[in-house]
């Protein structure tokens, strides 16, 4: 893939540790900042589609209470584990 110079400032300290790692690793500093910032802006993006599914799930209007979630939790680990729990509050609309 074609890449473009792109500059940004670091400081010192980072840039030692950068430079480090891509010895260790026998790659370039430009290489592990071009990863480092391409999985730093897909976990954005993963983030914000998370955010936007789980809000339009809520404007739908049905929730799982806290006290089903505790219970749930709760039941981790023993003999009658609960199963996920459904929503059980529906606000009028």
């Amino acid at each position: 893939m074609a890449t473009i110079p792109f500059s940004l400032r670091i400081d010192p300290s980072t840039k030692a540790l950068l430079e480090q790692e891509a010895k260790r690793g026998d790659r370039t500093p430009s290489y592990l900042a071009n990863k480092a910032i391409k999985n730093f802006l897909q976990a954005r993006t993963a983030k914000r589609k998370a955010i936007n599914e789980a809000i339009k799930k809520a404007d739908k209007g049905a929730f799982v209470s806290e006290e089903a979630v505790d219970a749930w939790v709760d039941s981790w680990g023993i003999e009658n584990e609960l199963p996920v729990p459904e929503p059980d509050i529906f606000p009028d609309t």
